[in-house]
């Protein structure tokens, strides 16, 4: 009897990425800033992208878990070395605590769209309801003249929902938020980073005490 061979060979990462006018291969990458809530700091963030013509798909900003600290998650389109740039760029900025870039493999990452659908279109057709509880939207709001949608989700989840009901030409009015996002790893870099920090004021002290 012949025993059956397994592949042994580890499989490579295939990352979601698209080819621009110049031939090169660009990947979607979730950089992740943590800061200070300092004013005009986006400016400067996003300024980094405008300078290399980078166009940014998503931004999202909001609190961290750390008091005192924010968190700006940026997707974009670009090359490995590219994003590497950008990112040491970012923390060369005086507020800047921590930036680091991942990619899809690396983190969770979650979005939250609106479909304003037409009510009459919707209602008279069975495959619009269909195609909404296949993919575990569900309906918020609903009055004689649109019914609102609701869908949580991953990127891809929530552009499938949104192309799947266009095909069915109800969909009036689409708006989706920016990405969030987490590592996968069992820490956050920043808390590292922070404690770190905190460990070379107190031994800085020390020795300043002992001069």
């Amino acid at each position: 009897m012949n025993k059956e061979t397994k592949n042994t060979e580890p499989t490579m990462q295939v990352l979601p990425h698209r080819e621009d006018l110049g031939g090169s291969i660009k990947s979607l990458y979730t950089i992740i800033v943590h800061s200070e809530n300092i004013a005009g700091l986006l400016n400067q963030v996003t300024a980094v992208f405008t300078r290399r013509q980078i166009n940014i798909e998503s931004l999202n900003v909001s609190a961290s878990s750390i008091p005192g600290v924010h968190k700006y998650t940026i997707t974009a389109w670009t090359t490995q070395d590219i994003i590497e740039k950008v990112v040491k760029q970012i923390e060369r900025k005086i507020d800047v605590l921590q930036a680091n870039y991942f990619t899809d493999a690396e983190i969770y990452q979650h979005e939250i769209a609106l479909y304003k659908v037409s009510t009459p279109e919707f209602q008279g057709n069975p495959m619009a309801s269909k195609i909404v509880r296949r993919h575990s939207a569900r309906i918020v709001e609903v009055n004689p003249v649109f019914c609102i949608v609701e869908k949580n989700g991953m990127s891809e989840e929530i552009t499938a929902l949104y192309d799947e009901l266009r095909a069915q030409n109800c969909v009036l009015q689409f708006v989706r938020s920016g990405r969030v996002a987490i590592t996968t790893s069992c820490f956050e870099r920043v808390s590292e980073y922070l404690d770190m920090r905190e460990e070379q004021y107190r031994q800085q002290k020390k020795e300043d005490n002992h001069e």
